[in-house]
């Protein structure tokens, strides 16, 4: 063979051999995270309850355990054991905790009536979010920054809750909330949570338009906001505004905000006494309420309120003339699996 034609046929070779490159599927993302809110005395007192929490959670979070009331007993003082008790669950049995909350206007210990004037209160609100999230720096992933600070029917000016963070240092104590937290913890997750964004109704989208308006603003400032979290505490005799929620959720992202869902269960005191058929509708709202968020984007995490209906807030509030019991969430009294457990179970598990 002439110099030249080996040469050639090298060559020949060569290209076909480099581009046998292997084809490699693209891996499906990871589940998506799902966890629920936890009882501190249950989970010390209720071995059904601590086996449920293992067998089905990646996450947990605290009802009550990190609110103000049960941090702070005095103006001087920090108290982490509920955090901590919860946190080292979560470390043995290979979970994540998610932090709730560190600015809300409800559970508030007595001596915080006392703050007046702006410095002060930035003073207090800024040693709180520092040390709280301090305290638990690179090992909770996510907070609650702010929780409810929308109004329950806003309207023009009036879209902020009124609490005395507003009363004393205006709207910008979101901000503060939100730079003091990245301060204290740059690479967690930071969230705006909010309730009664999910379903049709004018309230419900002034509601929404009123938390697009807070979302872009401190987007606007650069502030260090993440994420907008639906507690999804949704009202059973409502139905889900899939198109309202679908386009809310495709503006948070167009602005590189993300969602999860904190809080869900389906508050059913208005439903039918049939059990049955009762799970069935609190099965659909709660995959109509995925649905149209997975629509325009994937939650970063799913959290229901509780796991088990012998553990749920909703009796507190939303007793049923019936006499018979509340069933919101997705395990019954005895820890059985209901229908929408298997709705969660199918949208956590989607690419």
């Amino acid at each position: 063979m002439r110099r030249r034609d080996f040469i050639q046929a090298s060559l020949a070779v060569a290209a076909h051999t480099a581009f046998q490159v292997p084809v490699v599927q693209a891996s499906p993302p990871p589940r998506i995270a799902y966890g629920s809110a936890v009882r501190g005395d249950a989970l010390v007192d209720d071995f059904a309850y601590r086996t449920a929490l293992v067998d089905h959670c990646q996450l947990v979070v605290p009802e009550g355990g990190l609110k103000w009331e049960a941090v702070r007993p005095s103006e001087d003082r920090f108290d982490f054991y509920e955090g901590d008790k919860l946190l080292a669950f979560a470390d043995q049995n290979g979970m994540k905790m998610r932090g709730h909350t560190l600015i809300w206007y409800a559970a508030m210990p007595e001596w915080t009536s006392s703050i007046r004037g702006g410095k002060a209160a930035e003073k207090a609100l800024s040693k709180h979010v520092r040390t709280v999230v301090g305290q638990y720096k690179g090992r909770i992933p996510s907070w609650d920054v702010i929780n409810e600070a929308i109004a329950e029917d806003p309207r023009g000016s009036d879209y902020l809750r009124p609490n005395l963070w507003l009363e004393n240092m205006g709207r910008g104590y979101i901000e503060t909330a939100f730079r003091r937290a990245e301060e204290a913890d740059p690479k967690v997750q930071l969230v705006i949570n909010e309730y009664d964004i999910e379903c049709v109704g004018e309230q419900f989208k002034n509601r929404r338009d009123a938390l697009l308006r807070v979302v872009r603003d401190l987007r606007d400032r650069d502030a260090p906001i993440h994420a907008v979290g639906f507690q999804g505490h949704l009202k059973g005799q409502y139905e889900i505004d899939k198109e309202g929620v679908s386009s809310f959720v495709a503006e948070l992202k167009a602005m590189d905000v993300d969602v999860l869902v904190t809080e869900l269960d389906v508050i059913d005191n208005l439903l039918p006494a049939d059990e049955k058929q009762r799970d069935e509708v609190i099965a659909g709202r709660a995959s109509d309420l995925l649905q149209a968020i997975f629509d325009a984007n994937r939650p970063t995490a799913i959290l229901t309120w509780g796991i088990t209906d012998r553990y749920t807030w909703v009796p507190m509030w939303f007793t049923r003339d019936d006499g018979s019991p509340n069933r919101p969430l997705p395990l019954d009294r005895d820890y059985k699996a209901k229908p929408l457990m298997d709705v969660i179970e199918r949208f956590v598990s989607r690419a």
